[in-house]
């Protein structure tokens, strides 16, 4: 048995009383002994780490803070300023030089806010302390197990976010002394409470706003340094968001980020002007806390969803309701599929059409208005809710997306859509009940007659473009009291506009162009809200009766590039026009361009494109009065037989000023027009179209020792398109112009095949930029 059980009688009493003795000894210990810790936990880490990111500015708050901190006599120590200035920011450097150095404090990190503030203090420094908090019923309990750990340490307490004078001994925290070595630093916005909580102004420390170079500094780091250098106009108005955010970090931070993603000045411009006026009013802006929240609730309050109820709801319903309202503004305007699986539609009518509809505002101006739409674009493509057209010029819907919100919308109850776009349609179509309908889309099909009146009280919009429209009866619009929006465009056959459009007294919106429109009725004057007139390209316009344009008294845009109808008479109407803004022309002679520029509304409207047509007079023009028009986007020349020559004053050209907003330029038909060297001079061209200019050759001219093309040194350039002109057989391009460049040159084959360059190296930098028509 080992030895413990022995044959022997004498060692087995033995070994009993041994056994007796141990037992009685368990006894004891088990009776006296104190088994409440059979084991002990790790000691807890002096401090903790926290996250953190650079920082630009704070390096001078940091040092006075910790500067403070090496003295034995200052316990308490107060950082204030704005909300957003980056003081808990600082804290958090403070916190993670404590982590990084050797010290013999014991860190804490608590977070007050408004709140029940020392509960929230109390149970932030019992986990910090390993006290187990279950068991307590008050703060008094929590003060005394509290004070008991804290009173045996050394210890930093960092304290962020206080509103309020904080009672440290209530909350169980001893005060800081000489004799502990103790420190509480704290942050708030308030002075006040800095003072309340100790009263030596050298160790409240004020975290101000960055100057302008930091704070430019930190708003790069956050937006991109790619996204500023995307156009030039877009550092400049950076510069200008950077001083509306005053040096504040968060705002820098926030808006930085919410910038990253938007690539075009209009964007740009229009965060420039929300900034001006309430940066939170319309950018939504996240917080710390409950970031997603704030953020939906900013943007249904801008887009008027927020009411009583809203706040009840839970995260999945505030996204549904607000993706609902993106995708009416979406679903009419985006109604026609143009191929199978995409939709595609210019920016600019999305947005007019968004205007018509009153669903951007107009508080300022139109053209703020304009850029809030561009901007709600730039935030639906960042949602791949729409994705960027060619050149970004368009914007396309995936037709599943398109499918999507035309349920989303079918689904509103106040608000009912009947869409039949591009389904072939011959005939008006027939509904149940007309009087629900409040939007409605018939683009895209073959209609040609509109022969029976519609009874929709409530329609406030009608799209029937790109139809086979001949006819329209003079009561088709008798019961549409509330339509605000139509658009009868692209219906090359409709010759005549009924009467009965003087019903719509509430409509707005009125496009008309790419129409046979030969006039306009005089019962038009009843339109006295009308704000939008598209009569582009209506070339068989050719009466527009006296005082009916002066009689819109509220319009702000008039589009009439390409109308029939001659435009001097219609200048001498727009003097009265004082909301109007917007403006699109075509002068078909010197007298008239010349004739133009002394009306005030030539240069105070944005004039956002020009036709020079005809001008069979001339074969000279100068173009001193269109180059300075600050607004100018589109300029053409077209079918100028005779034009040989256009020019501007030296001086003009080297100003800064010049063509600042031109993008496009169209010659056609200019069969003897030579040098075109102000070209150069629109630093922020993207298309340059050049269409049966037989003239055209690529030599240089005797008189002006310019070549027709000029070198393209333009870093927004996209597109050269060149059709009809066989004697143009150099482009002065060398390889350094495709440098960097997402260029497309479109044309004939056979001509491309014959384009002659400087170099092999030249050609072969641009053989990828080359697209068969």
């Amino acid at each position: 048995m080992g030895g413990c059980c022995s044959t022997h009688p004498r060692s087995s009493i033995k070994f009993g009383k041994q056994i007796a003795k141990k037992l009685q000894e368990v006894k004891d210990q088990k009776e006296n002994g104190d088994f409440s810790d059979v084991a002990s936990k790790p000691p807890l880490p002096s401090a903790t780490e926290r996250p953190s990111e650079p920082t630009v500015g704070l390096e001078s708050n940091f040092n006075k803070v910790w500067s403070c901190l090496q003295k034995e006599q200052v316990g308490i120590i107060g950082i204030y300023g704005l909300g957003g200035v980056g003081k808990t920011t600082l804290l958090n450097q403070i916190n993670n030089k404590f982590h990084d150095t050797t010290h013999d404090y014991h860190v804490i990190w608590a977070v007050a806010s408004q709140d029940r503030p020392i509960e929230r203090v109390q149970d932030q420094i019992a986990k910090r302390i390993g006290l187990s908090n279950e068991y307590w019923k008050s703060i008094e309990e929590k003060a005394e197990d509290i004070f008991q750990v804290l009173c045996k340490k050394k210890f930093a307490l960092l304290l962020d976010d206080i509103w309020e004078w904080f009672d440290l001994t209530r909350a169980g925290v001893p005060l800081p002394t000489q004799e502990n070595g103790s420190k509480v630093i704290f942050t708030t916005r308030r002075l006040d409470v800095c003072c309340q909580m100790q009263p030596n102004m050298d160790n409240n420390i004020r975290v101000e706003c960055l100057p302008p170079g930091e704070a430019f500094k930190l708003f790069e780091e956050k937006v991109g340094s790619e996204t500023l250098r995307m156009h030039p106009d877009i550092c400049k108005l950076a510069e200008a968001v950077v001083e509306e955010c005053a040096g504040l970090p968060l705002a820098l931070i926030t808006i930085g980020r919410a910038m990253a993603s938007k690539k075009t000045p209009r964007e740009w411009e229009y965060a420039t002007e929300v900034l001006r006026q309430s940066a939170a009013s319309v950018l939504p802006i996240a917080s710390q806390d409950r970031p997603i929240e704030r953020v939906q609730d900013q943007i249904a309050e801008r887009i008027g969803l927020s009411n009583e109820g809203w706040k009840s709801k839970s995260l999945d319903e505030k996204a549904e309701d607000i993706f609902k309202s993106f995708s009416q503004l979406v679903v009419l305007t985006c109604a026609v599929k143009c191929n199978r699986t995409w939709i595609t539609i210019g920016k600019d009518k999305l947005v007019n059409c968004w205007i018509g509809e009153g669903l951007l505002d107009e508080i300022t101006n139109l053209s703020n208005a304009r850029n809030q739409g561009h901007f709600i674009i730039g935030s639906l493509i960042d949602a791949c809710l729409l994705e960027k057209g060619r050149f970004n010029v368009n914007v396309k819907m995936h037709d599943v997306i398109r499918d999507m919100a035309l349920w989303i919308a079918g689904e509103s109850e106040k608000e009912k859509f009947f869409v039949k776009s591009g389904v072939q349609l011959k005939e008006q179509p027939k509904a149940e009940k007309w009087e629900e309908v409040t939007r409605m889309s018939l683009m895209n099909n073959q209609i040609e007659n509109l022969t029976e009146m519609l009874e929709c009280p409530n329609l406030q919009t009608l799209f029937l473009r790109s139809n086979l429209l001949k006819v329209i009866i003079n009561d088709f619009f008798k019961f549409m009291p509330m339509l605000r929006v139509l658009d009868l465009s692209h219906n090359k056959k409709l010759e005549e506009l009924p009467v009965g459009i003087a019903k719509l007294v509430l409509l707005e919106h009125l496009n008309l162009s790419r129409t046979g429109i030969k006039k306009l009725p005089v019962e038009l004057k009843a339109l006295a809200k009308l704000k939008y007139l598209n009569l582009e390209w209506t070339a068989d316009l050719k009466m527009i009766p006296q005082q009916l344009i002066s009689s819109f008294s509220k319009l702000q845009v008039l589009k009439m590039e390409g109308c029939g109808y001659g435009c001097l008479l219609v200048l001498e109407e727009m003097e009265h026009l004082k909301y109007l803004n917007v403006l699109t022309h075509t002068f078909r002679c010197v007298s008239e361009l010349e004739k133009a520029s002394r009306f005030n509304k030539f240069f105070s409207c944005a004039i956002e494109a020009v036709n020079l047509e005809d001008f069979r007079d001339s074969r000279s023009l100068n173009i001193m009065a269109l180059a300075k028009l600050q607004h100018l986007c589109v300029l053409s020349l077209s079918s100028c037989m005779d034009l040989e020559e256009v020019k501007i004053e030296s001086n003009i050209i080297e100003g800064a000023g010049c063509f600042h907003s031109l993008r496009s330029v169209t010659l056609s038909g200019c069969n003897h027009l030579r040098a075109v060297s102000w070209i150069t001079f629109a630093p922020h061209l993207e298309q340059l179209y050049i269409l049966q200019c037989q003239g055209f050759v690529s030599r240089k001219s005797a008189q002006t020792k310019d070549y027709i093309l000029p070198s393209l040194p333009f870093p927004q350039l996209k597109e050269v398109y060149i059709i009809g002109c066989p004697m143009l057989k150099k482009l002065p391009l060398n390889s350094n112009s495709a440098k960097g460049q997402r260029l497309i040159i479109e044309g004939d084959e056979g001509w491309w095949k014959d384009v002659e360059w400087e170099d092999e190296s030249t050609k072969i930098a641009f053989l990828p930029f080359f697209k068969p028509r």
